[in-house]
């Protein structure tokens, strides 16, 4: 087994509730380690996120000594050996060493283990199973982990197309841990991802959007579809892709949806609807890249007034995720354009029903019709016209429907 101790203090130092936790489990009688993401990026040098601890102790143990210890246990995942530690404020979770049973290429049956080399073998990727203990001492049974963590190297634990086997979702795993990290792909890992690339389908949508969405979001995303398309990953997930200059021309990072939005058809409402379906998009999320992909006024990019019109009917964020992929695919829209949308804050018209009825326009369809000609009025003038203003004119044009003989107004 490696051993080796990075330069930087271990973040956990400064984390109370998981130092606290593993000096809870030790004291129980179990071996206890930091493990997985927050110690791969303590490697890395990158800001860690939640830190999660691997154990010896059965879960049952687990849970019995954190509540002698009085922490609150929850039961977060006990078949796969997993227990949530819930401290000040924070989640800490407890994962219990780990041998797989039976896989299917969807999930795992698992059984426990004492054998840390063992737990090590079953993981996705070297650099995500090193542990460390509290002090910062790593230890990385593969023997591997280190050298591909300081080499920047994104290789599979052992046998590539054995781990992909185990779980097909691995294959998007692999391409995502180059987009949000920047580690380079290991060209047997990425053999076997092509090799084996069918079995995404036997994942749930959920899964696969849950994935994608994290990978569309990371800083080296355009970078990583362009190696997805090379090795038929993205034809598999995303068919209704075709080209990638969009995406290319986006900012390094930004969020998913709009990157997803930059890799369908332009005026392509139908694909976005189909991909929001078979993916299972949250309905906000499936708004806005429908949303996204709705072409824009001609005009639309290069006037001012006429970026607050859009954003007025349609929202600030619409607007700015239509004027960033028009200004991506190379049309008329100045690069502030979307942040002007973006920062804008639309007024509310001054006007409403009762102020036509009060004149003595009967309620029903004739209100309706004079406010949305005031309120067209009033968004052609830029938004400027105050309260008396658009009084002023409803005033004019119910006169003008009142004259003998008059042609209802035109807004």
């Amino acid at each position: 087994m490696t051993r080796g101790t990075p330069p930087a203090p271990p973040p956990w130092r400064r984390n109370r509730a998981a130092g606290r936790v593993l000096a809870v489990l030790e004291a129980a009688g179990g071996e206890a380690r930091y493990v997985g993401g927050c110690v791969r990026d303590w490697v890395l040098g990158r800001p860690t996120g939640d830190i999660d601890i691997a154990t010896t102790l059965v879960p049952e143990r687990v849970i019995e000594a954190l509540q002698q210890a009085g922490i609150k246990a929850v039961p977060t995942g006990v078949e796969h050996g997993t227990v949530t530690a819930a401290l000040e404020g924070q989640g800490v979770e407890v994962t219990t060493l780990r041998r797989d049973v039976e896989t299917d290429g969807r999930r795992a049956v698992v059984g426990f283990t004492t054998d840390w080399a063992e737990d090590a073998a079953r993981r996705d990727f070297t650099v995500n199973a090193l542990y460390a203990d509290q002090a910062g001492q790593l230890y990385d049974p593969t023997g591997r982990g280190l050298g591909d963590a300081r080499a920047r190297r994104l290789c599979f634990v052992g046998d590539a197309a054995t781990r992909i086997r185990e779980d097909y979702l691995r294959i998007l795993r692999f391409f995502r841990f180059h987009a949000q990290i920047g580690l380079d792909l290991d060209p047997p890992g990425l053999e076997a991802c092509a090799a084996l690339a069918e079995g995404l389908e036997q994942l749930s949508a959920e899964r696969v959007w849950h994935e994608t969405k994290r990978l569309l979001a990371g800083p080296w995303a355009a970078e990583t579809l362009h190696g997805m398309a090379e090795s038929g990953i993205l034809g598999r997930v995303l068919p209704e892709c075709r080209d990638l200059s969009v995406s290319d021309a986006l900012p390094g990072a930004c969020d998913a949806e709009l990157r997803l939005a930059a890799l369908l058809p332009k005026a392509g409402a139908g694909a976005a609807e189909d991909v929001a379906r078979r993916w299972k998009l949250s309905r906000r999320e499936a708004a806005r890249v429908v949303n996204a992909v709705e072409p824009l006024p001609d005009d639309a990019g290069t006037d001012a007034a006429a970026i607050r019109r859009i954003v007025y009917h349609s929202g600030g964020e619409a607007a700015a995720d239509r004027l960033a992929l028009a200004h991506a695919r190379g049309g008329a829209v100045t690069p502030e354009a979307a942040e002007t949308a973006r920062n804008w804050r639309p007024p509310r018209f001054p006007l409403s029903g009762r102020h036509a009825t009060a004149r003595g326009i009967e309620a029903g369809p004739a209100v309706g019709e004079l406010l949305k000609a005031v309120e067209n009025w009033w968004i052609a003038g830029d938004f400027t016209a105050d309260r008396e203003a658009c009084l002023a004119e409803l005033e004019r044009r119910i006169s003008e429907t009142e004259s003998p003989g008059s042609s209802p107004p035109r807004s």
